[in-house]
């Protein structure tokens, strides 16, 4: 294999550009409002929208006059095709069991959960709160409210009973859907545990209904709690889909909010389906005998976008795991590639780095030849870890996607096109087509070549609705008003754009310290660490100093074999003071097992700030997906240095 790790632009393969839906350029010219009504004619609408597009940002509304049902979307439509007897899911628990749905399975399991969650009471103007592991079930869950036309709230099975309990209040939901437990690295995970204990506290649920996972026997609030496998044994096996207006909210999913808090966004179902399904197809070149893998747990938008309704939208197989990638070694997921033909593998920069610490003679023990397109999502991701995403994993032969979205938007925003754009690693590259971003400078300039704000400055089908409980206006606030003089959607990212017009997104725009002045990029001093070959992972923050305003701080995680030495911090600060500047100079070195971060892959920077600066309390834990992270970050404590 000739290595890439040198070159800055690599072409897709020719075979791969040949056989893609879309390889010609030009579709970068289209109008968006035409290329959006086209994209929104490949769904199934009852009654077809009037309008594409009206109003003006951020009061717009998509596909007015317009009926449809995303479960019908996601199911019915193909049971009048080949791909009746198609697997949608294909599906492997963390001790090796498998599960398999074709199509008119998951039709059949969607109408029973519908007509259960019928007799429970289920109402469209409530939201129906779903707190499940990453099982068929979940998804079936997901698309019974939706043939129901109720809204789903989903919330990451992982989250502390106390972080359920506040978006359950929050959303005001009388219906959860759980099961009895997880698996989760050899352990049960208490699901089951963490509901009752939330619901112990005062909450709007009446009804809970449990699913099996683990087949055990929880103890039952009488009145309350449901058995799953009793309800539906008693009801029928088809269920109309409800038709719901385009503007009808599809779900809500919970953020942290500016003020710490967690907020729901309200994504609707006709803008919606159009994105994802449009952005699946495209982005990831979809074709009928794929076997796709989003690697995202369904309680975040990644694993709502193109963990379910994207896939199923287009009548692809996806593929399903439960447990943890190095469980019960660090083969799982190479494992899992070769025994069910994974073609695409859509994951985060987290996990890419957490492979190449594990080292290459992992994936090399296995046959990955399956695979035909590599995709990133998350956050940046450096051109090392993209490289050896690249070389390592795709054999220099599978196009990686690198996408930019947020949960907000919905949808992806910025990638390269696999057969259309030449790839730059690192950079996410340009907008999808029918949508627009630009770098803002600070007073809402645009910046043609150059650093600056990432923003959307034109309308996108997957639009959120706003903020739930909004009256103040915080949304408004929070994503519209940045600029006086421009109507557009602030992102929060900083980013650069070169002069080809790829963009390369650097983190929050508050990721910036001031140090004597000179204003410092914390991604540039991370990618420029992550480059030593010692270092799997680093993450920066700054501590307020009595003279220069702020010094750096590093904390880094090794790759295995590697081990914290004075000469290994001495070299580091070396490399990022002859690389950056002077101005760069890591005044203490913090090492640690691992980083506190998100599910979605983000680090927890105010988590690490509050360790830097000695700080006892460091807040609320119920975002983080490793809690242990924060024992293993003290357990360095007090500092090297």
């Amino acid at each position: 294999m000739v290595s890439n790790r040198k070159r800055s632009i690599i072409m897709p393969p020719q075979p791969f550009v040949a056989a893609a839906h879309i390889n010609d350029p030009m579709v970068y010219q289209q109008d968006a409002v035409d290329f959006w009504a086209a994209r929104a004619a490949e769904l199934s609408w009852t009654t077809p929208p009037k309008q594409t597009l009206s109003g003006e940002m951020p009061n717009c509304t998509w596909f007015s006059g317009g009926t449809l049902n995303a479960s019908y979307n996601c199911l019915d439509r193909h049971l009048k095709t080949h791909r009746k007897n198609k697997a949608a899911i294909i599906f492997e628990g963390e001790h090796g069991d498998t599960r398999v749905y074709t199509y008119k399975d998951l039709h059949r399991e969607v109408c029973r959960f519908a007509n259960v969650l019928k007799q429970m009471g289920a109402n469209r103007s409530e939201y129906i709160t779903i707190f499940m592991p990453m099982i068929p079930d979940t998804v079936i869950a997901m698309l019974a409210c939706a043939r129901l036309g109720v809204p789903h709230n989903v919330i990451f099975g992982g989250f502390s009973a106390q972080a359920l309990l506040e978006r359950i209040n929050d959303a005001g939901s009388k219906i959860l859907i759980t099961c009895d437990g997880a698996y989760r690295k050899g352990r049960i995970f208490p699901v089951i545990e963490n509901v009752n204990q939330a619901l112990e506290s005062e909450n709007t649920i009446e009804t809970v209904i449990i699913v099996d996972r683990i087949k055990g026997e929880p103890p039952l609030v009488y009145g309350r709690d449901h058995l799953y496998r009793s309800l539906r044994s008693n009801v029928a096996f088809d269920c109309p889909p409800v038709d719901v207006k385009a503007e009808d909210p599809l779900f809500l999913l919970y953020v942290s909010g500016p003020d710490g808090a967690p907020k729901g966004v309200l994504h609707s179902t006709g803008g919606y389906l159009t994105g994802v399904g449009a952005t699946h197809k495209y982005v990831f070149d979809i074709e009928e005998d794929d076997v796709y893998w989003c690697t995202a747990d369904v309680g975040w938008i990644s694993g709502h976008s193109y963990g379910v309704y994207g896939p199923l939208l287009n009548g692809a197989t996806i593929f399903m795991y439960e447990g943890a990638p190095d469980y019960p070694d660090k083969t799982r997921c190479w494992k899992l590639i070769e025994n069910h033909g994974i073609t695409i593998m859509y994951t985060t920069p987290t996990l890419i780095r957490s492979f190449i610490k594990w080292g290459e003679e992992f994936p090399q023990k296995h046959d990955l030849s399956s695979l035909r397109l590599l995709g990133s999502v998350g956050e940046p991701i450096s051109s090392d870890s993209w490289l050896w995403f690249y070389d390592v994993v795709g054999k220099g032969l599978c196009p990686i996607v690198d996408t930019w979205w947020q949960t907000e938007t919905g949808m992806i925003m910025l990638t390269t096109l696999p057969a259309v754009s030449p790839m730059k690693p690192g950079s996410t590259g340009k907008p999808f087509p029918g949508t627009m971003l630009e770098i803002f400078d600070e007073k809402g300039k645009t910046v043609t070549e150059g650093q600056g704000v990432l923003t959307i400055t034109q309308p996108w089908p997957s639009m959120p609705l706003g903020l739930l409980h909004d009256d103040g206006g915080l949304y408004e606030k929070t994503y519209w008003k940045r600029w006086k003089n421009r109507t557009a959607y602030y992102t929060g990212d900083g980013a650069r754009i070169d002069k080809d017009g790829y963009i390369w997104v650097g983190g929050r725009i508050d990721d910036v310290l001031n140090i004597s002045g000179h204003r410092l990029g914390i991604s540039e001093v991370e990618n420029c660490l992550t480059k030593h070959e010692a270092v799997a992972e680093a993450a920066c923050v700054g501590i307020p100093h009595d003279i220069k305003g702020q010094v750096l701080v590093a904390f880094i995680v090794l790759k295995d074999g590697y081990f914290a030495t004075r000469s290994l911090i001495e070299t580091l600060r070396s490399l990022v003071a002859e690389k950056i500047g002077a101005i760069a100079q890591i005044s203490e070195v913090i090492f640690t097992a691992e980083l506190p971060k998100t599910q979605t892959g983000k680090t927890v920077r105010r988590l690490l700030q509050a360790v830097a600066e000695g700080k006892d309390d460091v807040g609320d834990l119920s975002i983080l997906a490793n809690p242990g992270a924060l024992d293993s970050l003290r357990q360095f404590l007090p500092r090297s240095l």
